[in-house]
């Protein structure tokens, strides 16, 4: 698969199936522009049509920063209307990026603050490099955060905790981050890109079309209550056994060998 050309930002495949964006503006610590935003849409686009993706790996160039945040430069002389159309911009990507049918994992090495916190809380889980910070610091600029920011923290770690972070603007370290489940795991900040493609062969070795459901069960099931939410469970658990990966796993199971899906 060719990819196209980018600015801002690398797309890559290190193995079939397993997409690795990684957003690559060094000198402005990767931070977010109306630019980078919008190759990130069209890298989303392009993994939501190939029918062959698994997961999607996100990652920071360089050593310092996932994503410092958005960029001031840009922000600084905008007017309210301006303000509100960049947030949108920016709130429309991150929610395409949400609701692609693959997992979707943050590799946070170094700085995950304001617009990169964000960006990492719309990815299914952060893998953090043990460099990794974390932060919506917008408050010290006399804004609240704009990418989402007050509606995802608090859905990823308790409320309390979300409004303390989000009103302090206080930067957690990767030992605290794990610890109040704001990022999956920690590990070596030389070892994150090969966690995150060893995660990502994991999930490419199962059942594609059962991960896809599961994320659309876990998905649709946010917004219903636990009835509702098990009812849709129970659809999609029933249009599992029209596939061809249903028949040849529980063949496989009980034949006592791997299963080969071809995730249809």
């Amino acid at each position: 698969m060719i990819q196209p050309s980018y600015q801002n930002l690398r797309h890559d495949q290190p193995e079939p199936g397993i997409h690795l964006v990684t957003i690559d503006r060094p000198k402005a610590l990767n931070a977010l522009d109306s630019a980078t935003l919008a190759e990130l849409a069209r890298v989303v686009a392009g993994v939501a049509a190939d029918a062959e993706a698994r997961a999607l790996l996100l990652t920071g160039g360089g050593t310092k920063a996932f994503v410092a945040g958005a960029d001031i430069s840009e922000m600084q002389a905008l007017s309210p209307e301006q303000a509100r159309s960049f947030s949108s911009r920016a709130s429309r990507m991150f929610l395409d990026m949400e609701a692609l049918p693959i997992p979707v994992i943050a590799l946070v090495n170094g700085y995950a603050l304001g617009g990169g916190c964000e960006l990492a809380l719309a990815c299914d889980w952060i893998v953090a490099a043990d460099n990794a910070v974390f932060g919506q610091p917008e408050v010290n600029l006399g804004i609240p955060p704009g990418f989402g920011g007050t509606q995802r923290l608090p859905r990823r770690i308790a409320p309390g905790k979300a409004m303390e972070l989000l009103v302090t603007g206080r930067q957690v370290r990767a030992d605290e981050a794990v610890a109040i489940g704001l990022a999956n795991e920690k590990v070596a900040a030389d070892a994150l890109l090969a966690r995150g493609v060893e995660l990502a062969r994991t999930i490419a070795s199962k059942g594609p079309f059962a991960v896809r459901l599961v994320k659309q069960a876990w998905q649709r099931g946010q917004s219903l209550d636990l009835a509702q939410a098990c009812a849709v469970e129970s659809d999609l658990f029933g249009l599992a056994f029209s596939t061809a990966d249903q028949k040849e796993g529980m063949r496989a199971f009980i034949e006592k060998r791997p299963p080969v899906f071809g995730g249809r």
